[in-house]
Order: structure tokens, then sequence, then C-alpha cells
């Protein structure tokens, strides 16, 4: 959800309303039955489900000690009173800080007043727009203006193809928001509901009547559910479905002025002086929290879920909006959690241009330089990232590359051709690995649970494995736990899948990463166990 904010859920809600729209007196169309809630955490040989066996991981562990690891999660927030997550929050010791005020984390995205720029827009739409009174309707470049107008010949491209994409899609979303809205208003009252409560699919069963009109709302609804995810609601689909819609929307009227609005300080200028405010928990927080969750949700105590990594303090560090993020933010929220004392920082979010590369590129080399490993998620898109890149990633402008990254692709439950998520990006120079990203259960705000697809839940997933690793065995530098993780994988040469981003054409899984496999956290750790500290405190 690149928050992933590419919006694997909200193109996966489009697709799932139209498809349901058009079956209007059809009765809903059978698929797979949901995996378990914990089959990311699985092993495929004793439960058939393609996870990280994280049980056997576990059980290599036991009566080994451990120490805690600082994880940061930048993202879009994190909801600080979540039960699975409140007490292992990480909490800033340094009571002189430049960013005053901050407790668990800070918001680079934060005004005055506890005001929060939540809605931004795609990175071609802010480029295109403040390019475009200078090179619309040139053809050829000025003179000494080379490398912009081709800069601007980029963008405008990259900015065609978001803005036809998203006005089509407002079309279809307006009508699926309509129907949605009315359908769920005749649910709920035939339910009997309250304007606050909610409904799912085994609710629509108890509608049992042979009025047309609730017929076919049950079908719109039973559609959609089986669709995205037998474990979510009413509420949580027209709360995805408006902010794709918000998101869609502001590429085609953008609002080019909020953060000067809230934040007040120029993207453009790097200076270093500390701007933002201390809010984490905001209305857009959802994402962030689901992240941190995977990573390191409290453990055993029958609650919400269970991480990934046993013993980790959480930073969080808004940077993300719902729209592409500033590298601005991205450079200073990567600084920050160094800084700060983070090992490892989680990165689900990706962007199609970026201007201020240069930035991004130093922020990444300082985290190698202080011994940070950096895992990304590799984006929602299904192409092909070696032809295609987004970012950021570790192919720095000046040709170089650091050894403390890991780009993670989605893989789906089962062994099959549907192995590879439709949506996950890939690339056999550019993709390190792949983790679960299907169907994926973690928490959400307010005690509430959330089932998405994404790289944004594969990344921490493999951000969780590395943490654990440190967590036991605190002597390996980033580059050896990045090794540790990816020799992890099994590559699985000759199990042809259904290529992302096509329908029919299969691959061998194995093209799709470097590694050609999905990460272990059983192997990871044995390997780990073996290796010889190099971590230099």
């Amino acid at each position: 959800m690149h928050k992933l904010k590419n919006y694997a859920l909200g193109s996966m809600l489009c697709g799932a309303l139209l498809f349901s729209l058009n079956t209007f007196a059809q009765t809903a169309v059978k698929t797979e039955p949901d995996p378990p809630k914990t089959w990311h955490q699985m092993d495929l040989k004793a439960d058939g489900f393609y996870g990280v066996s994280l049980t056997q991981a576990y059980q290599f562990l036991k009566g080994k000690k451990s120490k805690t690891v600082v994880v940061t999660a930048i993202d879009s927030g994190i909801d600080t009173t979540q039960n699975d997550l409140k007490s292992i929050l990480w909490t800033n010791p340094v009571k002189t800080d430049p960013y005053v005020g901050d407790v668990h984390g800070w918001d680079f995205l934060g005004g005055k007043d506890g005001k929060v720029d939540y809605t931004e827009t795609t990175e071609e739409v802010r480029q295109y727009y403040k390019l475009k009174d200078k090179y619309a309707g040139t053809t050829t470049a000025p003179a000494g203006q080379e490398k912009e107008f081709a800069y601007w010949q980029s963008v405008k491209a990259t900015y065609d193809t978001t803005f036809n994409k998203a006005q089509a899609e407002i079309k279809d979303l307006t009508m699926e928001v309509n129907v949605l809205s009315a359908t769920n208003y005749y649910i709920k009252k035939e339910l009997k509901l309250r304007s606050d409560q909610t409904f799912n699919k085994a609710d629509l069963e108890k509608i049992t009547t042979t009025n047309d009109t609730l017929v076919q709302s049950k079908t719109v609804w039973q559609s959609v559910f089986t669709q995205i995810g037998e474990s979510t609601d009413n509420a949580k689909v027209l709360k995805d479905l408006t902010e794709y819609y918000a998101k869609q929307n502001n590429t085609v009227n953008p609002d080019l002025d909020a953060r000067a609005k809230i934040v007040g300080d120029d993207p453009d200028v790097n200076d270093g002086k500390p701007y933002g405010n201390n809010i984490l928990k905001t209305p857009d927080c959802s994402h962030g929290t689901g992240v941190a969750g995977l990573i390191g949700a409290v453990r055993g105590n029958g609650y919400g879920i269970d991480g990934i990594a046993d013993n980790v303090r959480i930073m969080s560090i808004k940077a993300v909006p719902n729209g592409d993020e500033y590298d601005k933010d991205i450079a200073n929220a990567i600084r920050f959690a160094v800084d700060h004392g983070a090992k490892v920082i989680n990165m689900s979010f990706g962007k199609k241009l970026s201007p201020h590369k240069d930035w991004v590129d130093a922020a990444f080399k300082y985290a190698a330089a202080h011994d940070v490993l950096l895992v990304m998620a590799s984006g929602n898109d299904g192409q092909d990232m070696d032809a295609k890149p987004e970012f950021p990633n570790d192919t720095y402008l000046d040709g170089t590359t650091t050894d403390n990254v890991i780009s993670v692709g989605a893989s789906g439950p089962k062994l099959g051709e549907n192995l590879a998520a439709d949506f996950s990006n890939y690339g056999k120079k550019s993709v390190d690995i792949f983790s679960p990203g299907v169907k994926v259960t973690s928490i959400d705000m307010d005690a509430e649970f959330n089932t998405a697809d994404g790289t944004s839940f594969s990344s921490p997933i493999v951000t969780g494995i590395a943490a654990l690793i440190l967590e036991y065995y605190p002597n390996l530098t980033a580059s050896q736990v990045k090794h540790a993780i990816l020799a992890s994988a099994t590559p699985l040469t000759g199990t042809m899948v259904v290529k992302p981003g096509d329908k029919t054409q299969k691959v061998d899984f194995a093209s799709l990463s470097k590694t050609g496999g999905i990460v272990n956290a059983y192997k990871a750790l044995k390997i780990a166990s073996e290796m010889k500290g190099e971590r230099k405190e």
C-alpha cells in the first residue's frame, strides 16, 4: 500500500469493484479461500504455505539471550496507542535534541498547531507544474539548458501516463463509490446496524430476503469481500477506496500549496534546519501501523498479531503522505534514524522520479558509513526494475553502490504459478529477494486488523528478520546481516510463475530477483550463527 504508496490495494479495489458491479445479478465468483492470518510466518513443508519458517527460527533460538534492537519505520506514522505496539515504541533519551519535543520519532510532514500535510500528489505532477511554464510547447532544448530540457521530457512522459490513468480511473471510481455507498446503506438497514457499526462477508449470510435491491446489494459486497479478502469489512473498503479516489483526484486537480501552507519549508532547499512536529498518530497512519506490527508487534500476548522480531524498539518517522514522499524528507528521515541509534530502517514507499536523488544517495551512504541496514519495498507496479527503476534505489548518481540495502519483492502463499504477486516489481539485478506480500494480516489503527497486498508488507517481514538476527548476533555488520538474509533464499529454478504485470506469460521465478528465492528466517539465523561478527562499535 508503495504506501507503499503505489497502492496495490487501491488498484485491486478498483478492479474488484468493477468486476462486482458487472456481475450484479450473478452469484459471487468463488475464489481460493483466504490463507491463514499467520501464513507469512508458516513453513512450506510443515504447513503447506510458503512463509518464512518463523516457528522453526524461534526453535533454533531457544535458550539464547537477545539484545534490544532499534528499528525505524519511515512511513505514514504510527498509532502510538495500539496495544500491540505501545510497549515497544522507541523513546528518545536525548533531552536537548534539535527536534524539540520528539518522543517516539518525528513527523517531517508536520507544521504548526499540530497540523500535518496528509495529502500530496505524485512527484511527476509536482515536477510537471514546476517546469510547465518554462518548457511547454518547446520542441528543442534552449541553448545551455539541454540537461534540464531532457529532464522535462522525462517528467512530461511520466506525467502523461500518470494523468491519463488517474483520469480514466476517476470515472470508474465515482460510479463505484456511489454504488457502494448506496448498497452499504441497504445492507446496514437490513442488518439493523447503527451508523458506526460495520459488516463483513459472514454477516451477509444473515440476509435471506428475495428483495431485488437487497439481493443485488448482497451480491456486490460478496464479490468485493471475495476479491479483496474475507477479513475486511465495509468501513475499511470504503475508507481505502475514498483514499485512493483522493489520490487520483489530486493527480488531475492537484493541490500544490499544501506543503507550503502546513509544513512551511522549501522542499527544494535542504539546509539542515529542523522542521516538522512530533505528531505520529494521524488519520492516515494505518499503513505505518501495519508495517510496524509486522516488524515487532508484541509476541505471545494473546492480542493482535505476533511480530517477526521479539525484542525491538520501533522508532516511527512520518515522511510518507497520501501521495509521493519528498526527497528532502526521506534524506532527513534516514539521517534522523541513524543519528538516534537505529540499526535497521524499513522503507515501504517509492516513486517514479527523484529530483534530489543526490540528497537521498548521500543519506544512504551515511547509513552505510554508520553500519545501518536499509530494507526497501521494490514497488507495486508489476514492472522490471532493471529496465525501469523506481526511487529510492542504491544505484547512485556517481555509479557506485553500497552493501547495506535490500530490495524486496512480494510473493504469494502457495508454491505454484501464482507464487510471484501479480503486482510486484521485480528485477534480476535490482530486486534482491522475495517475501510474503499477498493477503498478509497485520494490526491497524484503533485495535483493528488489516489484511492487504503489497511489497509494503513484504519489506517489514524482511526487516523483522534482520532485527531478529541482530538481537541474537549483535556483532554482525549490516552487510553480514544482508548476506545471511539473501543466502537464506533457495533459488526456485524451474518454478514457472505468471510474470508480474502480465496475465499469461510464464517465467522462471528464479529470474525475478538476484537470489531467485524467498526469504527464510530459520535459514537466515542458522547462517548468521556461523558468521564471525565484524561490527565495530
